[in-house]
């Protein structure tokens, strides 16, 4: 609530425990381990500006992932593209994993242009990103499909030893720092 805050967002209606609401009854519309002492809502608006890259999630579902990436995105200096079938950012799930950065984040539409794909197996050794303005990562179960990839300029893999792939917010997050590197 404190970053929704802070980015500008109004609060709608706040419930303060003790105050608004029984303590209790938060409790049992929360998800959370430990009860949270004040639920705001807010009216869902478009966070502003364009930044010069942007990571592209295609049909990311796992919200953790969602809000772990849009996280990355803000550390890095980046917008966040989401395409049909992504977990909402502003579900639950996601929020706590963003840690407030979803407040902060320009989330966009799912269009690629200058774009490179991050693929398990079969791309270039991931190198400079520099020139790329999206990165591409997919679900991972599916990763990206044909469709997807025709429309990307590269196709890179981030080398690993021991495990058949990285978990896609831990792939997109690497990718955004070594674009950080490199620019």
């Amino acid at each position: 609530m404190g970053a929704a805050s802070a980015a500008g967002w109004d609060a709608v209606e706040l419930l303060v425990a003790g105050e608004d609401v029984e303590p209790a009854l938060l409790a049992e519309v929360s998800t959370l381990g430990h009860p949270p002492r004040v639920v705001g809502v807010f009216r869902r608006r478009e966070v502003p500006g364009t930044r010069d890259v942007a990571l592209a999630l295609w049909h990311a579902s796992d919200p953790g992932n969602v809000g772990t990436l849009i996280r990355s995105a803000d550390a890095f200096g980046a917008a966040v593209m989401l395409s049909e079938g992504c977990a909402d950012p502003f579900g639950p799930k996601a929020l706590r994993a963003g840690m407030g950065a979803t407040f902060r984040v320009p989330l966009l539409d799912f269009e690629l242009r200058n774009a490179v794909a991050l693929v398990a197996d079969g791309g270039e050794p991931l190198g400079d990103l520099g020139r790329y303005g999206t990165i591409v990562v997919g679900s991972e179960r599916e990763g990206l499909p044909d469709e997807v990839l025709k429309q990307c300029d590269a196709r890179m893999t981030i080398p690993v030893r021991n495990v058949e792939s990285l978990n896609v917010a831990m792939a997109g997050t690497i990718a955004l720092y070594e674009r950080t590197r490199g620019v």
